[in-house]
């Protein structure tokens, strides 16, 4: 099976929340990651996501680390939308 992982930096201009990190998260640029899988049997290439991770600081004491968290593509979008809609 073919997988491919796509990377994109998205922006926030509020603080944030999404479902699955229990703490609110400062406004920025994010690493996203989707990984995704070829849909085998088509005569063009296709794929479906399989996973979407967010790169995240980590929670106090440790910020100067990293983490990648796996979220839900549904939820990365909602949060955006609720970012988009935030008066400024």
């Amino acid at each position: 099976m073919t997988m491919r992982s796509r990377r994109e930096i998205i922006h926030f201009r509020h603080p944030f929340r999404i479902k699955g990190i229990d703490r609110e998260l400062a406004p920025g640029a994010y690493e996203v990651v989707s990984d995704e899988e070829m849909i085998e049997g088509l005569s063009f290439p296709c794929f479906r996501r399989v996973a979407t991770m967010i790169m995240v600081p980590a929670a106090a004491p440790h910020r100067s680390s990293t983490e990648m968290i796996s979220i839900s593509s549904a939820d990365l979008c909602e949060a955006r939308r609720i970012d988009a809609s935030a008066p400024k």
